[in-house]
């Protein structure tokens, strides 16, 4: 199975049918490298279908008032009709178009997707209630989970529509799409659940297209939902209440319009919402996009401008004078997901502290920094930083400039990180013709890459004594009279060995052994004595705290910055325990956030108010161009 991020995205027959533009929206998905299942409604198609043949449809009044289709034994062959005429071959043929690969069944075939027929149910005709025990309705109860994660991993894209295959009854049976999809993305660990409707989300009033619900919480009541929009809001908290955390109704037939988002905790205060919302939206490396257009769409304040760059940054900018300090914090996280849990103390879940705290407290500036004229604050939430790509930060050194850096990440309130350990990541592969191991002499390839790893760490502590090594990766396979073993080898390089350490690395071992530096990062330790400390040092001060320096063994996009932004001082600083990074026990104090987004506050002004008092005369700190002390 990939690791590709899941989109599961349930699409009503009249967006199939009347909205082609739709389709264009999630090939993008795809071409941003994620599995999709698309659920579709068969609503409007199975109208068209009786239309066409001349057919009655058949409806039942329940006691609500509201209607649903009579979907009798002689009616389902007719709706299976529908679904393949109308739907299956529409999306097969728009997706296939646009160059995607597609899988598309009804749910029941082959008995895909099982479930269970439901029981007789109550009707009202003529005025009277009678009882109805042949309406083939029901409801989902499992899949054939490998055979659709193998298909997810095989096509661009996989559609699937009801009836689905009720085993007992040996029977197709109906069942409501949304909800389907929902118990689909429970199923199979879905990443991002859409319903996509013919409104801009839910509506407050349905008479006003503006009046769209922004957010829906795991306590509210949702007395506005009318109709069919019931059971999109059944279908959202069946999958909050199974695991998924982002779920949203988009429209009006788009996922790019109005959008109403619902959330497995209850509200809280609006700077604890902002924390909780950042941290539930998954942004597993590669999949920052939903995170990425949800900020843009919330953070708001006046003068601060906000865009998505060629990278996929989240970057926005308040002030436009020549003293730039930059807040770069990154909005990926390593997988796996799993959901946010609140509680009055704190936020838990996968990359609360690593580091969508940190990056949340760095918004949070924009609203609660004045930037004086000749100033401006830059904040910048990165993409890839968990991976070695790190192509938010390489984007952000070759295209902006700064005067100081603000790395998010988790230093503890108490505590300021002034440098981190660099990254030297090799791939090591060696081939050999196969032997039997019985063979006098013979060595594994296993165990010849374990020597070759023993004589590169070896080479490497010649270079660097104080780094650290980890054998992090091995993969061996056997084709065609060949064997073959490849190992990812890291190494955390000091500050002390310098930029130039790689070139003083010699890592020929031989003929058949192969080895690729997939990274050569050098580490980066901050000076105590320029501006950038200086200001933290009067900010801890002034909170009745004295600071304490760390320098990190990890890496970071500081790393990254410094390999050209030289004479540029950076350090980071970020609420959490840095000890739970990776970890399934994340979790982050809103104390906590809330103390070290005021140190932070004090900082980033004191920064400010030091940058002007050397623009006016007093000698020059920590510019990018000058020397600093």
């Amino acid at each position: 199975m990939g690791q590709e991020s899941l989109y599961v995205i349930k699409l009503g027959s009249s967006t199939i049918v009347n909205h082609p533009g739709i389709f264009a929206e999630i090939h993008e998905i795809v071409k941003r490298g994620n599995r999709l299942l698309l659920v579709a409604g068969g609503a409007e198609a199975i109208r068209q279908k009786y239309e066409a043949i001349g057919r009655a449809m058949p409806f039942l009044t329940l006691p609500s008032g509201d209607e649903a289709r009579y979907c009798s034994p002689e009616e389902m062959p007719y709706i299976r009709q529908a679904y393949h005429e109308n739907i299956l071959s529409v999306i097969r043929d728009q997706l296939s178009a646009l160059g995607l690969t597609v899988y598309a069944q009804l749910g029941g075939e082959q008995g895909l997707i099982h479930g269970r027929k439901a029981k007789p149910i109550k009707a009202i005709r003529d005025g009277r209630t009678i009882i109805v025990r042949d309406s083939l309705f029901g409801t989902f109860t499992d899949s054939l989970k490998p055979f659709l994660l193998s298909a997810l991993d095989a096509f661009d894209a996989v559609v699937l529509t009801p009836p689905i295959w009720d085993p007992e009854l040996a029977s197709y049976i109906n069942i409501d799409a949304d909800v389907l999809a929902a118990h689909l993305a429970n199923e199979l660990g879905a990443h991002h659940l859409r319903f996509v409707t013919g409104t801009p989300g839910l509506l407050r009033n349905m008479e006003e297209p503006l009046s769209t619900i922004r957010h829906v919480y795991a306590d509210d009541e949702v007395d506005a939902a009318q109709g069919r929009m019931k059971q999109k809001v059944r279908a959202a908290r069946i999958a909050l209440e199974g695991g998924v955390s982002d779920v949203s109704i988009a429209g009006p037939h788009t996922l790019e319009g109005g959008r109403t988002w619902f959330w497995p905790f209850n509200r809280d205060t609006a700077e604890r919402n902002l924390l909780h919302w950042t941290a539930a939206i998954p942004s597993v490396s590669r999949d920052e996009h939903e995170l990425a257009r949800f900020l843009l769409a919330e953070v708001k304040h006046p003068n601060v401008s906000g865009e998505i760059d060629g990278a996929g940054n989240i970057v926005f900018r308040k002030g436009n004078g020549p003293n730039t300090l930059l807040l770069l914090g990154h909005i990926d996280t390593v997988p796996h997901v799993w959901p946010v849990r609140t509680n009055a103390e704190g936020v838990g879940g996968r990359g609360v502290v690593d580091a969508k705290g940190s990056f949340v407290n760095f918004l949070h500036m924009l609203e609660d920094v004045d930037v004086p004229e000749n100033g401006s604050l830059l904040v910048i939430g990165a993409v890839e930083e968990e991976i070695s790509s790190s192509k938010g930060a390489f984007f952000i050194r070759d295209h902006y400039t700064a005067d100081a850096v603000i790395i998010g990440e988790p230093s503890g309130e108490d505590s300021l990180t002034l440098g981190y350990y660099g990254l030297f990541k090799l791939r090591i592969a060696i081939r050999r013709a196969q032997e039997h191991t019985a063979a006098k002499d013979s060595i594994s390839v296993i165990d010849e890459l374990y020597g070759v790893v023993a004589e590169i760490r070896q080479r490497v502590s010649a270079i660097d004594p104080e780094g650290l090594s980890s054998l992090i990766d091995i993969e061996h396979r056997q084709e065609q009279g060949y064997s073959t073993v490849a190992g990812t080898l890291n190494f955390r390089i000091s500050p002390a060995a310098g930029k130039s350490y790689k070139e003083r690395v010699d890592l020929y071992l031989g003929e058949g052994i192969t080895i690729e530096v997939l990274r050569a990062t050098p580490g980066f330790a901050n000076p105590r004595s320029d501006t950038l400390v200086k200001a933290f040092v009067r900010s801890f001060a002034k909170h009745g705290k004295s600071i304490r320096y760390l320098k990190k063994r990890g890496t970071s996009d500081m790393n990254t910055l410094a390999t050209t932004w030289e004479h540029v001082p950076m350090v980071a600083y970020g609420p959490g325990d840095s000890s739970l990074d990776h970890t399934n026990d994340e979790y982050l104090h809103h104390a906590e956030a809330q103390g070290a987004r005021s140190i932070l506050r004090e900082a980033v002004s004191e920064w400010f108010r030091l940058r002007t008092e050397v623009r006016n005369g007093a000698s020059v700190i920590g510019t990018k161009q000058g020397s600093y002390s």
